[in-house]
């Protein structure tokens, strides 16, 4: 009967990680078609072809996962690709940017297969990792993709790796191992490993208390999150990072960023306004408050990055 809640009580708290308006989802690759306005409806062109690469920038745009080593019905919700069908279209030096979204929730990890998403947070395993991750596959599924638009006639240099989340999170995987393969990336509040800012009450306990309990509650999640971390530093890719200090999942452990050279990190917003103005996200009319910070890159406010991201952008295809 134990067992019983406890697996009713983890399945309330998965089914709860969800985006805005969940309900539209998406669940294949393709272009995101230019909007003129924030609210306008997202559509996805899913012919893959590219007129006149040498005059485009392609984004390659990686999801969340509610299952961080584990299959997954769905994608991406339309809510997360509004501002990206804001920047779709723009030029940049006369170059067009296209955004190009990449469905990697079929995939799975060699543990995740075995210990299932409850079984792997519940479940003491010890470190470390065995066997090939969804992680691993995902970066190599987003190789394969940049592969795939160089042979089209793009250059190496104008394709740029971006993703939100877990997205986020394979982003810095991406560029640490394959930075000469791409012009550079965009991460959006990095974290593929639940809510460990706010599970572990790091605003009130601090990050090294907070820490050494993951290691001794958690000490597989713990070691796999470190080598991640090691790898990342070593590559010290040119790289965008957006973080959030009230996002619940890595908001107040992201500082290791700041070690990192050539990682440019904008720590967005210390609440939930960007420049003065209130990040409005969901709803029928798309004018509903932000209530989670690690969703602020889905919200309206969010645009008044554009500029810094295509300045960034422009850096990398000189």
């Amino acid at each position: 009967m134990k067992k019983f809640l406890i697996l009713i009580i983890f399945s309330l708290l998965f089914s709860n990680i969800v985006h805005a308006n969940s309900k539209e989802k998406i669940k294949k690759d393709g272009f995101v078609i230019p909007t003129i306005k924030w609210k306008d409806k997202i559509k996805i062109d899913e012919i893959f072809e590219v007129s006149n690469p040498k005059d485009k920038i392609i984004i390659i745009y990686n999801h969340g996962s509610d299952g961080a080593d584990v299959k997954l019905k769905d994608c991406f919700w339309r809510s997360e690709l509004r501002n990206w069908a804001q920047l779709a279209g723009d030029k940049i030096n006369d170059k067009e940017i296209m955004v190009y979204i990449h469905c990697q929730g079929q995939l799975e990890g060699d543990l995740g297969a075995k210990l299932g998403r409850i079984g792997m947070w519940t479940k003491n395993w010890e470190g470390p990792y065995p066997g090939i991750s969804k992680m691993d596959r995902r970066v190599q599924g987003n190789l394969d993709v940049v592969k795939k638009f160089v042979k089209l006639g793009v250059p190496k240099k104008q394709i740029f790796i971006s993703g939100h989340s877990c997205g986020g999170w394979a982003t810095l995987r991406f560029t640490a191992e394959y930075m000469d393969e791409v012009g550079g990336g965009v991460s959006l509040m990095p974290a593929c490993f639940w809510t460990l800012s706010k599970k572990f009450k790091v605003k009130k306990v601090g990050y090294e208390k907070a820490m050494e309990k993951l290691h001794k509650k958690k000490p597989g999640w713990a070691q796999w999150r470190e080598d991640q971390i090691k790898l990342i530093k070593d590559g010290n890719a040119p790289i965008l990072i957006f973080t959030h200090p009230m996002d619940p999942y890595e908001g107040l452990i992201s500082d290791w960023m700041d070690d990192v050279p050539n990682f440019k990190r904008i720590v967005v917003s210390e609440n939930k306004k960007i420049n003065g103005k209130k990040c409005k996200l969901a709803g029928s009319n798309w004018e509903e408050p932000l209530k989670n910070a690690h969703l602020i890159d889905f919200a309206d406010c969010f645009m008044h990055y554009h500029p810094l991201i295509k300045e960034y952008i422009s850096s990398r295809i000189k």
